[in-house]
């Protein structure tokens, strides 16, 4: 009778870790979009999250330091700068652009656009070496990438500039993903937990994201009465706190997905993400009005295939 309660036990726990997943990652999403329609400094907003999941992972390792009596890791700043600044800054474009481009476009064009990073991280992953070349990729692409274009084909919702810039951040996705994978298997550097990544990125990222919201958001924000300007305290409480939502969000995200892998495996965590993308999409037309034809429809399948088709590969 103990290995039916056993397999119970595990699969109520794989449930809740997926759907403790499902809360950070379908949040965020939608807080991102919710956040940008009254507050377009999408800049200054990662910049914020960066600095509350430095804050929040620093308190994590002191806590993991305390319940297991071992010290963190901490890099030597020749490691700091040469091997973990090109995944910073990948990582801070990558989120700073996937960010900005809410301004622009609808939660359903960035969750099907997004998806195209597999193929860049396909690409830096054949680059690298890091996966064996197989003749099925081909048909991946090509799955994703026609998938993509019948999603764009004639959408009334469709904005190029925003495209463009979750095209980009995408392929920085695939440079981002594939020197993390580089990076948290270096056994001589000790960053195999997700927070002490967390912890090491963030700084990095910070500063490489500064000299773009200086020139882009830096003069606009600081004749803004949200924060330098203000002229009453109710206003600028309710934006630091809405923006400490999104910090906490994001770095729920990345504990979760720990999680997740840790407690199942990887392939868990990709299953998952292909349902948590039919689960956007379904609420992003349902909630926010996104408006989606049948050839939409049909594109988003066409790339739900080609991605299940990587997933099975990988297995």
């Amino acid at each position: 009778m103990a290995c039916p309660v056993q397999f119970l036990c595990r699969g109520l726990r794989t449930v809740a870790l997926i759907i403790l997943y499902y809360v950070f990652s379908i949040g965020i999403t939608f807080y991102n979009k919710w956040m940008m329609k009254g507050f377009h400094y999408p800049l200054f907003m990662t910049l914020v999250h960066l600095a509350i999941n430095f804050c929040l992972s620093a308190l994590t390792r002191k806590a993991m330091q305390r319940w297991t009596g071992k010290a963190r890791v901490i890099l030597s700043w020749t490691d700091y700068f040469n091997k973990v600044a090109p995944t910073a800054l990948a990582t801070a474009l990558d989120i700073g652009l996937s960010n900005w481009s809410f301004l622009f476009i609808t939660v359903s064009l960035y969750t099907m656009t997004k998806s195209t990073a597999v193929l860049f991280i396909l690409f830096f992953s054949l680059v690298f070496k890091l996966e064996e070349p197989n003749p099925f990729l081909i048909l991946v692409v090509l799955l994703i990438a026609g998938g993509l274009f019948m999603f764009t084909f004639e959408s009334t919702q469709f904005n190029l500039k925003g495209f463009i810039m979750v095209l980009l951040a995408s392929f920085l996705g695939g440079i981002r993903w594939t020197l993390t994978q580089v990076l948290m298997q270096k056994a001589e550097l000790g960053l195999q937990n997700p927070v002490d990544t967390m912890y090491h990125l963030q700084p990095l990222m910070f500063l490489d994201l500064f000299p773009l919201f200086l020139y882009n958001e830096g003069l606009s924000l600081s004749m803004t009465e949200r924060f330098f300007r203000v002229t009453e305290l109710l206003p600028l409480l309710y934006s630091l706190i809405t923006l400490s939502i999104g910090g906490l969000l994001a770095f729920g995200l990345g504990f979760s997905e720990f999680l997740l892998v840790s407690r199942t495996s990887s392939l868990t965590l990709s299953i998952s993400g292909i349902i948590k993308e039919v689960f956007i999409l379904l609420l992003s037309t349902s909630l926010l009005g996104d408006k989606m034809s049948l050839i939409n429809w049909l594109g988003f399948a066409v790339c739900l295939c080609g991605i299940s088709l990587h997933v099975g590969l990988k297995t």
